[in-house]
């Protein structure tokens, strides 16, 4: 069955089809979600509640462009929202207690971690860091974009950028991953 006719059983809430949907894509969702939350149980509620809507929404996906990335954006969408309904601040490190100095010769480092060791510092990364982080680097938000989404200012944007990498760095220093 191609993407079309799986997109079409969907609609006729065909439950394999439905589970066939789940199965193709529910691992690499997983990746986004474990991104954006705190742990992984976290993580697979926003998966779940990220596959309902894909399934409430699917009659909206007009075949233009890629299932995948359709199912992505509901998916960020659905942890951001996660997100603001948990009300988590998006300054949680003062200002005066954050060095904004990134080496250069460390720019590098997270091509020596694994996807497994950079997934647990993004997650331990404060909730406004790690959904800048995330929608700016991985997703490819503009920051004005993540600003927008968001409801804050485009340099809160930046700052929140700024501050994750240099929480980056910091972790990656302190695991001897960088000098």
């Amino acid at each position: 069955m191609n993407e079309e006719q799986l997109v079409n059983k969907c609609l006729e809430k065909d439950t394999l089809a439905q589970k066939q949907l789940f199965e193709v894509y529910s691992r690499k969702m997983m990746g986004v979600c474990l991104r954006y939350s705190k742990n992984s149980d976290e993580a697979q509620d926003v998966l779940q509640m990220g596959f309902i809507k894909v399934f409430e929404k699917l009659d909206m996906y007009n075949h233009k462009g890629s299932l995948e990335g359709w199912i992505r954006k509901i998916i960020v969408n659905t942890a951001l929202d996660n997100i603001r309904k948990n009300k988590k601040l998006m300054n949680n490190i003062d200002i005066d207690k954050v060095d904004y100095q990134l080496h250069n010769n460390n720019e590098n480092a997270i091509d020596v971690l694994s996807a497994k060791d950079l997934l647990k510092v993004i997650q331990s990364m404060p909730t406004g860091f790690k959904t800048v982080f995330n929608m700016y680097v991985i997703e490819g938000y503009s920051h004005k974009e993540i600003a927008e989404e968001l409801n804050i200012s485009v340099n809160t944007s930046k700052s929140q950028f700024s501050r994750a990498r240099v929480y980056l760095q910091k972790v990656l220093i302190k695991e001897k991953i960088i000098h």
